[in-house]
């Protein structure tokens, strides 16, 4: 067997939920809601991206529940999540309050985890009641709050109106994405991760994107593509780290920048070096660690105020 092959089906299985809910949505959606770990923990709320879904956040489980409360959620049309008949980053914001007021007592805060369509749903949630009765500290990983499309760097051509037009037509695709053979890892390495990624990474990622279903994917497509989020950003008024990958192409770190530039209280700006789009499962130790310490430093002690800083790793 290749050591590529060993790796892949090295790949574990998603961790088991200790309990599973149904948080409703104020359309009447049905979001899959799994908690993990003890209930008297401090709490971790995790919103995962577009194409994908709980099984997203494995490692950071794994890594978090044996000394937190970890509640993930599937976004609706991803996952166990079926229905997605409206899309917008308004039931975007709808949804997590949904999913706060499920899971977390009244008054009771936690850490708000979000990566790339999870981290929009955390901006377009700014200002919302259920975020200021919940949030105590927010994490923004490989996201952006606008000009996605016109930024994105999926494809090789110098920036101007034919890359955004051929970007929007790519990102827009209903095509079906098919089994995950090594040329759709191929594809989905270069358009979604860095280039050192490891192989049971790469795999793990293929895996989940290409369950979501295309009409799904194209859906959502469009929501992102005309994303605005800008004001959004300035009413996180959160202790809140950004993180971004240098090679991310998705969502290239100007968006992270941007972000931060807008924050009204960003503690710190980490680009990771050599990092695609997927940080949570391409650097699973740094985002962990960043979560661990935004629940030591908001949910076990007073918060304290530090500058917002740029760093590479």
């Amino acid at each position: 067997m290749s050591r590529a092959g060993a790796a892949r089906r090295a790949v574990p299985a998603p961790p088991v939920a200790g309990r599973e809910l149904t948080a409703v949505s104020a359309d009447g959606t049905a979001l899959h809601v799994e908690v993990h770990g003890p209930a008297e923990a401090p709490a971790v709320v995790l919103a995962h991206g577009w194409t994908c879904s709980t099984a997203f956040w494995a490692a950071q489980i794994r890594a978090l529940a044996g000394q937190c409360r970890v509640i993930a959620y599937d976004q609706r049309g991803h996952g166990r999540t079926a229905a997605y008949e409206v899309c917008s980053t308004e039931v975007l914001a709808d949804d997590l309050e949904a999913v706060l007021g499920a899971t977390l007592a009244p008054g009771e805060r936690a850490v708000l985890v979000g990566h790339s369509m999870g981290g929009m749903t955390l901006m377009a949630a700014a200002g919302r009641p259920a975020l200021r009765e919940h949030a105590a500290a927010v994490l923004l990983c490989s996201t952006g709050a606008s000009r996605l499309v016109a930024e994105s760097r999926v494809l090789p051509l110098r920036a101007g109106r034919l890359r955004t037009a051929l970007t929007r037509r790519v990102l827009g695709s209903g095509a079906p994405l098919g089994p995950v053979t090594p040329l759709a890892r191929k594809v989905l390495r270069y358009a979604t991760m860095g280039p050192g990624a490891a192989p049971d990474k790469v795999d793990a990622c293929a895996r989940i994107v290409h369950a979501c279903p295309r009409g799904v994917r194209q859906a959502w497509s469009h929501v992102l593509a005309d994303l605005e989020l800008g004001l959004s950003v300035r009413k996180l008024d959160l202790p809140t780290a950004v993180v971004a990958g240098s090679a991310d192409r998705l969502t290239p770190p100007v968006h992270a920048r941007r972000i931060a530039a807008g924050l009204p209280d960003c503690r710190s700006l980490d680009v990771l070096t050599g990092v695609g789009h997927m940080t949570p499962i391409e650097a699973p130790e740094f985002i962990t660690e960043k979560i661990r310490a935004l629940v030591a430093t908001h949910l076990a002690a007073p918060a304290a105020v530090t500058a917002t800083e740029e760093r590479a790793v």
